[in-house]
């Protein structure tokens, strides 16, 4: 029992910690941010007001998000326990659900619960809608629960049975289980033995019978086990719906006073700028009038200015002409001397092209002398690989081979076959020997190849994998140089 209180004490201290204490902060923080926001306006300092109602709406919102969570677990938990007591009191509750159904109807279903009846909320329009939906969902469920009420007073009307004989039936019904084989017709045998006065078919009827009655109890049982829940929920978003609408109808009166306060403020800031608009069109009157003025000072000063510049190009349009007049005795004294030189270069070109033409033939007669030996060479030639392929057919018919005609021999025995027969075979066979000699080399002069005893040396002191090891091995030279018609070219491309 101790330890049972002291597990409950554990739970409600984290159920406190985790769902109660998060709620009273944010309460002691909107109730802090209402008297701030209060001070602030009283004191006319609304412009420098700095807590935002959409983050106050955003931190809400948060803590009502971490609690549905907790709040949907305890509603499960919840649902749990009352099934679980429902389980132990079925019988009791089923027994006395038609003799109490006008209680019912006056407590559990069509009476508004009180705590509905007496919730704070600012808007009267949304509790009598919450009250005329808890009625309108108890009306409901009452009309379900009447027809259910309905089928089990007519069942229990059909019943033609004394008290005795329904209650050995029952007894032998729930000896028993539900899930046993063949339960219907063991039950009907010995209902037989104990009912006599009964035929079968009064015994099946009535099985059928008492099973439907079964069935429909369970339905009015499973109905006013969703009534109690679905009641409980509504509650819940009921108190929850009336939380934010206390919560809203508050941030709307604080919004609406701050609003309140920037129009006067607007208003106060709109007379200043009409001042101010006044007092610039005035300076800008004064402006125009000062700039009006120095723009004729400064049209005067241009008049003057062009005027002296008009004197001015008429002096420099006297110097270019005659800059131009001696450019033009220039530029004819330069042109008589080019088209001079240009007469001396015609007469040197006309005699270079005497030369080039010379020049030209002796080249061409060149180039025909040199195609002249070309060709002689290759007849040469032509005539040295006819004569070469001659003396090479000569040796080939010197050194060919020329086999006699034996008949005899191509259907004489083989030496291969003779030996398959065992014909002129030796009685001693050596099984050792070699099949064939192997030109090759020995094992001392492998073991004199330096390459091989420097691997082993490092093998042995265990850095035959170092980087060392890869970079010293390939520079190694042989014993003996290969000859170099035996080198690879292969990877040097």
């Amino acid at each position: 029992m101790k330890d049972l209180e002291h597990k409950l004490s554990e739970e409600r201290d984290t159920y406190q910690t985790n769902t109660i204490a998060p709620i009273w902060q944010l309460q002691e923080n909107l109730k802090l941010w209402l008297n701030e926001m209060q001070c602030y306006l009283s004191e006319e300092s609304c412009l420098k007001f700095k807590i935002n109602p959409v983050e106050m709406l955003q931190q809400i919102k948060s803590v009502k998000k971490q609690q549905k969570p907790i709040l949907e677990f305890l509603i499960l938990e919840s649902l749990a326990l009352e099934r679980e007591m429902e389980d132990y009191k079925t019988e009791h509750f089923l027994s006395q659900a038609l003799a109490h159904s006008f209680e019912e109807k006056n407590g559990l279903f069509l009476e508004v619960p009180s705590a509905l009846l007496s919730l704070e909320c600012p808007y009267p329009d949304l509790k009598t809608f919450l009250i005329s939906e808890c009625r309108k969902l108890a009306s409901g469920y009452w009309s379900k629960l009447q027809e259910i009420d309905q089928q089990l007073e007519v069942l229990c009307s059909n019943t033609e049975w004394n008290e005795e004989d329904q209650w050995i039936f029952q007894a032998v019904i729930n000896q028993y289980p539900s899930d046993l084989q063949k339960k219907t017709k063991l039950c009907l045998d010995v209902l037989q033995r104990y009912l006599p006065h009964k035929s079968r078919h009064d015994l099946v009827v009535h099985k059928k019978a008492w099973d439907h009655y079964h069935f429909i109890r369970s339905r009015r049982r499973a109905l006013i086990l969703d009534w109690a829940q679905t009641r409980k929920a509504f509650l819940l978003k009921a108190v929850t719906t009336a939380a934010e609408a206390s919560a809203a109808h508050e941030m709307e009166v604080v919004l609406a006073n701050t609003r309140r306060k920037q129009l006067e403020i607007c208003a106060d800031l709109k007379a200043k700028v009409l001042q101010w608009k006044a007092q610039q069109e005035e300076a800008a009157k004064l402006d125009a009038a000062i700039a009006a003025r120095r723009k004729e000072e400064k049209d005067e000063k241009e008049r003057i200015q062009k005027e002296q510049e008009i004197i001015r190009r008429a002096q420099e349009k006297e110097k270019v002409k005659k800059y131009w007049a001696e450019k033009q005795l220039k530029w004819q004294k330069q042109e008589e001397k080019n088209l001079q030189h240009l007469e001396e270069l015609r007469k040197l070109m006309s005699k270079q092209a005497v030369k080039d033409r010379e020049r030209v033939k002796f080249r061409q007669a060149l180039l025909e002398k040199r195609l002249l030996e070309k060709k002689e060479l290759a007849l040469q030639a032509a005539h040295k690989e006819e004569e070469k392929k001659k003396c090479l057919e000569l040796l080939q018919q010197q050194v060919a081979v020329v086999a006699k005609l034996d008949p005899a021999r191509v259907v004489a025995d083989t030496v291969a076959s003779k030996a398959r027969m065992g014909i002129r075979t030796k009685e001693e066979f050596d099984i050792q020997k070699p099949l064939f000699q192997l030109h090759t080399y020995n094992e001392q002069q492998i073991i004199s190849d330096p390459r091989l005893r420097v691997e082993l040396a490092l093998r042995e002191a265990g850095l035959h994998k170092t980087l060392y090891a890869k970079e010293i091995l390939p520079k190694i030279p042989p014993l003996k140089l290969p000859r170099r018609d035996m080198e690879s070219t292969a990877f040097k491309m």
